[in-house]
């Protein structure tokens, strides 16, 4: 699956896509496959409470199955003015 990364996580990773194999079923166990990668990606997800997920392009939850989903998105909560 793709996984895409915005902002400051992109900035951390210093990926802005990677095509990712994962036994994950989830979004949760998806962040904790990659933050076991090395540190940049744990210093990534550390906070996942200060980060939001997509799933093919639909807002989404970290308890989401990702079964079907062909990308997943990680960003910064947007804020609107």
């Amino acid at each position: 699956m793709d996984v895409v990364y915005f902002a400051w996580v992109r900035e951390r990773i210093g990926l802005p896509r990677e095509v990712v194999e994962t036994k994950a079923a989830t979004v949760a166990e998806l962040v904790a496959e990659l933050s076991a990668r090395e540190e940049r990606y744990s210093a990534a997800f550390a906070d996942i409470s200060a980060l939001r997920v997509a799933l093919d392009q639909e807002l989404s939850s970290f308890d989401a199955s990702l079964a079907g989903v062909r990308e997943v998105a990680f960003f910064p909560p947007m804020t609107g003015g």
